[in-house]
């Protein structure tokens, strides 16, 4: 009698220790969806249906407690009105999702990573902005395809601008990269992108979209299909990584290689990065499957051309970057970072330096150096596209005519973060033409200082 309640008390122990506790739930709004993740225990079989008149959504998970404190949930701006919780009965929990409009709900389950352990997403879209399917071009056999293919949203006489595509990596459920101190990847790389976008789309003939625009989780191909449809000419992924060596340090530029990476280095990158649709989640096979074969195809029949382009604007970028902070290699690498293989768009991705560095952590974090590198990156970019500046777009019209000269202001108020090397860079100048200019014994500036700023080689649009 004894032994058989010994087995039955193993038994019951053994269950209490397989069931799925749910002991934290996160939320995050992206413009399109609501991601809302369930962090478990252990493993639990789920079921989802939903709910109408009033609109809800119930899931039923198997084998499961619910022990999260939902109280602070950030619910505002999302379709969520409030989240119930219940055992349906002795062997399953039952979850209510309050709803204040109808959405189109997808739920999986993900299995422990680097960075977290089990979970539960349930995703849910927005029924007024359908998720579309962007179809690639068709390339011409014959011949390369010319940098960015997709078709263009002309202006008034088809002066349209250059649109630069800024993707800030990682977002939401995927942190990124995680330095000392609590730093994470996510947030220092939106705040330079930011900064990018506000000094490019302060430049005549250019504008920026974000792709991420805030703290919420984007799918690695989706990155690239937001450029497409806004008919990017050059789509740019921003990143702070780590690596293995606490030592490593400076910044990098890298263009696609669909062969062998050009460095460990490079390597070691494009496997962490590739791993960010399973730390985020994508949901398992995607219904886009025709464009990721499509998309491979075209990449072997179209990327020379594109492939080129990158390396091209990577290498100015590259240039104008190693001039405010040390460089990790002198030369654009190339691996295969999956969010670069966009056949038709010419793409980059920089990493502005390594969060697992402390001393680059402590000054990415800064927004001194956040600005100095988006002023950096804008220097490159702008300078590539000043050079090949593509059909149609103002500043090829402008260039044609012969309307675009070396011009530059007057004059520069010093402010906070700008050092001398930095205002130099920003004007295409050297710095011993601006201390020369400015009668400077050293390189000590002071802020509100006004700088002579003299004549260089920077194209700019005349003033009518």
């Amino acid at each position: 009698m004894l032994k058989w309640m010994i087995i039955s008390l193993c038994l019951l122990m053994s269950g209490l220790l397989q069931a799925a506790d749910i002991q934290n739930v996160r939320l995050w709004r992206a413009p399109d969806n609501t991601r809302l993740v369930f962090d478990l225990t252990g493993p639990a079989d789920h079921t989802l249906f939903t709910l109408s008149s009033p609109e809800r959504i119930v899931i039923d998970i198997t084998g499961a407690s619910f022990s999260a404190n939902t109280n602070t949930l950030p619910l505002d701006g999302t379709p969520l009105t409030g989240l119930r919780s219940a055992p349906r009965d002795a062997s399953s929990l039952r979850v209510v999702l309050d709803l204040s409009q109808g959405v189109t709900a997808k739920s999986f389950a993900l299995p422990p990573n680097q960075q977290y352990g089990h979970r539960l997403v349930i995703d849910l879209f927005d029924n007024d902005q359908p998720r579309e399917s962007i179809s690639l071009p068709t390339p011409d056999v014959a011949a390369p395809l010319p940098p960015s293919t997709a078709p263009k949203v002309n202006t008034a006489g088809g002066d349209r601008l250059i649109i630069i595509a800024l993707d800030a990596g990682h977002g939401g459920e995927d942190p990124g990269a995680l330095g000392p101190g609590g730093v994470r990847e996510k947030n220092v790389v939106l705040a330079i992108s930011r900064e990018l976008q506000r000094l490019i789309d302060a430049e005549p003939g250019f504008k920026a979209v974000l792709v991420r625009t805030g703290d919420y989780f984007i799918p690695l191909r989706k990155r690239t299909e937001i450029a497409r449809k806004h008919s990017a000419d050059l789509f740019v992924s921003v990143h702070a990584d780590a690596f293995t060596r606490a030592s490593a340090f400076g910044a990098s530029v890298f263009a696609l290689s669909d062969r062998g990476a050009t460095s460990e280095t490079a390597r070691l990158l494009a496997d962490r990065e590739n791993r960010s649709d399973l730390i985020g989640g994508v949901g398992g096979v995607s219904l886009d499957n025709k464009d990721q074969v499509l998309a491979s195809v075209l990449l072997d029949l179209s990327m020379t051309a594109t492939l080129s382009a990158s390396l091209d604007v990577g290498q100015q970028v590259l240039a104008a970057v190693g001039k405010i902070t040390p460089l990790h290699k002198r030369r654009v690498e190339q691996a295969g970072f999956m969010v670069l293989k966009s056949p038709d768009i010419p793409s980059i991705l920089v990493e502005t330096g390594f969060i697992s560095n402390p001393g680059e952590a402590k000054k990415l974090v800064t927004k001194s150096h956040q600005q100095a590198l988006a002023r950096a990156m804008h220097t490159g970019i702008r300078d590539y596209f000043h050079r090949y500046p593509p059909p149609g777009t103002r500043l090829a019209a402008l260039k044609a005519g012969g309307k675009l000269q070396a011009h530059r202001p007057a004059e520069h108020t010093v402010s906070r973060g700008d050092t001398l090397s930095i205002i130099a860079n920003r004007y295409g100048i050297s710095v011993s033409s601006l201390r020369d200019a400015n009668n400077l014994r050293s390189d000590r500036i002071q802020l509100g200082q006004t700088l002579k700023v003299p004549a260089g080689s920077m194209l700019v649009q005349n003033e009518p």
